[in-house]
């Protein structure tokens, strides 16, 4: 049986931290704003979790639309990925026209959940 060594771990963390270095800015952005979302959803949850969800439908409503806008954030990185082939033909701002009319669409709906 072969055991792992940190210097095996240390250089999982080295070549994970080349290869983000050549992500381009603007998918690092994304995935600022994937991370923003998701922790914003953790810190409502622990809130629910402290002082009691009374409301719940407003809990529920604000982690859905965090969640939400972080799928959604995902589903944009895919399609302005210069990498992905599936996409090639999808111009950057039609994708990015995609996720705010899909924002939009989520958002009427966790408004109208709210009550």
């Amino acid at each position: 049986m072969v055991r792992s060594t940190g210097n095996d771990a240390q250089a999982l963390f080295h070549a994970l931290r080349s290869a983000y270095a050549a992500t381009p800015t603007n998918l690092k952005i994304i995935d600022l704003f994937v991370g923003f979302a998701v922790c914003t959803a953790l810190i409502q949850v622990a809130y629910m979790a402290i002082v009691g969800s009374f409301p719940f439908n407003s809990f529920l409503s604000g982690v859905l639309s965090c969640i939400g806008t972080a799928v959604l954030a995902v589903c944009l990185r895919i399609q302005v990925n210069k990498e992905n082939k599936e996409f090639k033909d999808l111009a950057p701002e039609r994708a990015f026209a995609d996720f705010v009319l899909c924002n939009l669409v989520l958002h009427l709906v966790i408004m109208n959940f709210l009550g």
